[in-house]
């Protein structure tokens, strides 16, 4: 039986998808618990209940809304590009899908294990324009294509900063694999060995700069309701606009998934002897979910003008400027190969 799954092809299919629902599914369940505990953080800010009367606490109410879109006419405008108009939803939702190959959630638990893991997660996401692009096009109306030209630029834009930040835990580590960035911030020292430290500026900038990629407040500029009644996505209905909304919280999970992993150690126990595991890695994106979750409730919307500004004036200048500060620190081996792992056998 052993060798029928590792030397057949029809045994090597049935293990990877095996091995793909095994992380999609459980993924997908989060993402439904996610979105009410998101909900619940939002009305906890603003002195309400939320959802509270489907299930017990609420909790089965995303589940509820999953349905009511299953069920529900789907509408197409009458001058739309068929086509495109049914493909952008489903690139927007493959693609963030397909990201979650190279994450790993413990130590050899990935599906991918590839050395440029880095780079597979940089051009799946910028492919990810494309679906949004399509979705305001193919609508034939203006306020989506103006919501769509808005969400390229600024995922373009901060694309870039976030390229940046990360190029400095890559220079810190010597890899690009996500796994050898986690064990690199493996120490005695627990969390006083992790990137949050050694890099912690760039935590903050990734952080808001993760806010406007995945289109989050206060930088949900191409869904301004008070300007473009609900941006790229208005014209569509029922499961498209399903799989667009599943493909966005999906894409903010990834950035909790990335903060883990980059700054917070990923799975590694943040006090020296007690045992790593996939528990602190769930943890920690559990709480970068909760910073997303807090921000949206608390900051107001910013200007259009105001996030083109700061990506391109303030976030790609200093997140530059610690590329060449980081290497430099880890030329040098500064503090004992404290931004150069890769020196001292991380």
């Amino acid at each position: 039986m052993a060798d029928f799954f590792t030397n057949t092809n029809t045994g090597i299919v049935l293990v990877i998808l095996g091995q793909s629902l095994l992380v999609l599914v459980p993924l997908l369940v989060a993402l439904a618990f996610l979105m009410y505990a998101d909900r619940k953080v939002w009305a906890a800010v603003q002195m309400r209940r939320g959802p509270n009367m489907v299930g017990p606490f609420g909790l089965l109410q995303s589940f509820a809304d999953f349905l009511k879109y299953i069920v529900k006419e789907i509408v197409v405008p009458a001058g739309a590009d068929k086509f495109v108009f049914f493909l952008a939803p489903m690139i927007a939702f493959v693609l963030a899908v397909i990201t979650w190959a190279v994450i790993p959630f413990n130590d050899g638990w990935v599906l991918a294990d590839i050395n440029v893991a880095i780079l597979y997660i940089f051009a799946i996401s910028s492919l990810e324009v494309y679906g949004v692009i399509m979705g305001g096009w193919a609508s034939n109306s203006k306020y989506p294509f103006l919501g769509s030209l808005r969400s390229a630029a600024q995922m373009i834009s901060y694309e870039v900063s976030i390229g940046l930040i990360i190029i400095g835990v890559i220079i810190s580590t010597g890899s690009m694999n996500l796994g050898d960035i986690v064990n690199a911030q493996r120490g005695d020292a627990g969390l006083l060995n992790w990137y949050v430290i050694a890099h912690f500026p760039m935590l903050f900038l990734f952080f808001i700069s993760a806010l406007a990629e995945t289109n989050r407040p206060p930088f949900d500029l191409p869904e301004a309701e008070s300007e473009l009644v609900a941006g790229y996505q208005v014209e569509y209905s029922s499961t498209p606009f399903l799989l667009f909304m599943i493909g966005e919280l999906m894409a903010v999970v990834l950035m909790c998934a990335l903060v883990s992993l980059l700054f917070l150690g990923g799975w590694l126990s943040p006090i020296p002897g007690l045992p790593d595991g996939i528990f602190w890695m769930i943890l920690k994106m559990m709480l970068v979910f909760f910073m997303f979750a807090m921000v949206k409730a608390i900051t107001p919307r910013y200007r259009y003008d105001q996030l083109m500004r700061i990506g391109w004036k303030v976030f790609l200048p200093l997140s530059l400027a610690w590329v060449v500060l980081v290497s430099f620190l880890a030329k040098y081996e500064v503090f004992g190969g404290f931004w150069a792992r890769w020196a001292i056998g991380g």
